[in-house]
């Protein structure tokens, strides 16, 4: 991969299927990558709380990167979209979609916010 290349979601898709199905042999079981993505948004949970929240660091946390755990996550969660045959490119659109017609004022209009 080309260095500073900016890589879509739709490419992402693409270079994690061929890092899969070549250095990774092939795909775990859909639940198992569920599993793998539960753990890798706890390891991410634990640096956030250390860094952001009241929790002090253990020696075994520190020096971990926050870009590497976001990273960690967005991995198994494209694997298990190239599993089940998801296109995120599309789902993002969709998704932005469904939020500007219900959240259209929603966010504006609370108090809590201002």
């Amino acid at each position: 991969m080309e260095e500073c290349k900016e890589i879509t979601i739709s490419e992402a898709q693409k270079l994690v299927d061929q890092w899969i199905n070549t250095v990774g042999v092939r795909y775990f079981n859909e639940l198992t990558n569920l599993a793998i993505l539960t753990e890798e948004v706890g390891e991410l949970a634990r640096i956030m709380a250390r860094t952001y929240g009241e929790q002090s660091f253990k020696e075994s946390d520190k020096g971990k990167d926050l870009g590497d755990e976001m990273a960690d996550v967005l991995w198994v969660l494209i694997c298990l979209a190239n599993q089940t045959g998801v296109d995120l490119t599309e789902s993002l659109r969709k998704n932005f979609d469904k939020k500007n017609i219900r959240d259209i004022d929603r966010h504006r209009n609370n108090d809590k916010l201002k």
